[in-house]
């Protein structure tokens, strides 16, 4: 008899029974037969195989130890690819590869690769739906395939707002593809967001933030919506000043969170998370944005990792302190942005907890996707905000 953790009650742990190896070959075979796929028959032959030893008996202690173990080092080995991190454990987020030189081709080269479960991603698309650019920036969907990496499939179309599909620029089946096609090619790592040259056939940039800037200062010659600054001069030095907060604690912050690869690193990550949203919550008491009563490219960086925080951060993350919901003025804030028009077809849920969920293998080796908790569903999320009280300024955009 073996005591079960602190409960009170004792279960039994029997020694393997004897068993045959007609009787194994025998449930070997009806396993084969009664499963699918391959991961269906090998599930199916443990399974098997785990029952005709130990019944309905836990397995002896030595074997869970043994499996813990080597889950242990597997989990390790598969982190340091996924998320890098440095000597105390905490994620180290490998540097951007190509940034904006500051020159552009011709108009109508541009052609954008987004995935959309990625926040950083999803800024490019906001960014260019509420400049205007559309048509200027032809977007590609990709979808994150089962060894992670982003690939392009045809999916039927349906639904509202934008969905993965095929590579509209290159015809290539993976982002590693089209990498790959610039002069010298490429073996790094394949992100994105990435801003394609269909006419130099190279990356143009593949860094978020030097992405929106792009789209919101250097194509207003081809924008629908030219004469919208989320960046204006007079405010530059405050959305600088809040993005070397909030990228860190924040944005970052998160998978410093669900990546921290130890105790001590989860333990840091979380409190800098934490207090960073108790200050944007005090501060978003008084104001409508974070820079007052202007829309910012800072408050698009912000949005899309609190539209993500309750469906994704809050539980694979385990960001688990408090919910976003709990945080009232910054529920209302992200109701706010989420409510502007076209900001609402760019974010698509489905894709966001299947990105997570299903395909973070390290962190969820079972791909069950949770249900999407009621406070961020659509009709929750385009409740009065009443966040225009805190603005006297001629809004910029009508509510949907």
């Amino acid at each position: 008899m073996s005591l079960c953790g602190s409960c009170s009650w004792v279960v039994p742990v029997n020694p393997p029974r004897r068993v045959s190896r007609q009787v194994i070959r025998r449930s070997l075979r009806m396993s084969a037969e009664n499963s699918g796929s391959d991961s269906d028959w090998r599930f199916g032959v443990v399974n098997a195989v785990t029952k005709l030893l130990w019944g309905q008996s836990l397995p002896p202690g030595i074997l869970v130890s043994s499996v813990r173990g080597t889950w242990n080092g597997a989990w390790r080995v598969m982190m340091s690819q996924l998320a890098p991190s440095d000597s105390s454990g905490g994620y180290s987020r490998p540097s951007s590869k190509f940034r904006f030189s500051g020159s552009l081709s011709p108009a109508g080269s541009l052609h954008l690769y987004v995935g959309l479960a990625c926040p950083w991603a999803h800024r490019t698309l906001i960014v260019r739906a509420l400049k205007g650019l559309e048509e200027a920036v032809p977007v590609s969907v990709a979808s994150p395939g089962l060894d992670g990496s982003w690939e392009f499939k045809r999916v039927e179309e349906g639904g509202i707002g934008i969905g993965p599909g095929l590579d509209k620029a290159n015809g290539c089946r993976t982002l590693k593809e089209v990498y790959g096609l610039r002069r010298g090619g490429y073996d790094g790592r394949s992100t994105v967001p990435m801003l394609w040259d269909k006419c130099s056939k190279d990356v143009v940039c593949n860094e978020s933030y030097d992405i929106i800037q792009l789209f919101n200062s250097s194509l207003n010659s081809v924008a629908g919506n030219p004469d919208l600054d989320l960046a204006p001069p007079e405010l530059m030095g405050e959305i600088e000043e809040w993005y070397r907060v909030i990228y860190p604690n924040v944005n970052n912050g998160v998978y410093r969170c669900g990546f921290a690869q130890s105790q001590e690193a989860y333990d840091r990550a979380v409190k800098e998370l934490f207090s960073t949203l108790d200050k944007l919550e005090d501060h978003l008491g008084s104001c409508r944005y974070l820079c007052g009563e202007a829309l910012t490219l800072v408050d698009i960086c912000l949005f899309t990792t609190l539209i993500r925080f309750d469906v994704a951060y809050n539980v694979l993350f385990k960001c688990t302190k408090k919910k976003l919901y709990e945080y009232p003025n910054l529920h209302a804030y992200m109701r706010d942005i989420y409510q502007i028009p076209k900001v609402a077809a760019t974010c698509n849920f489905a894709e966001i907890m299947d990105g997570y969920y299903k395909l973070l293998f390290p962190l969820n080796p079972g791909g069950i996707r949770p249900v999407m908790p009621y406070t961020s569903q659509h009709e929750i999320l385009c409740r009065p905000h009443g966040r225009e009280s805190l603005s006297s300024a001629t809004p910029l955009f009508v509510n949907q």
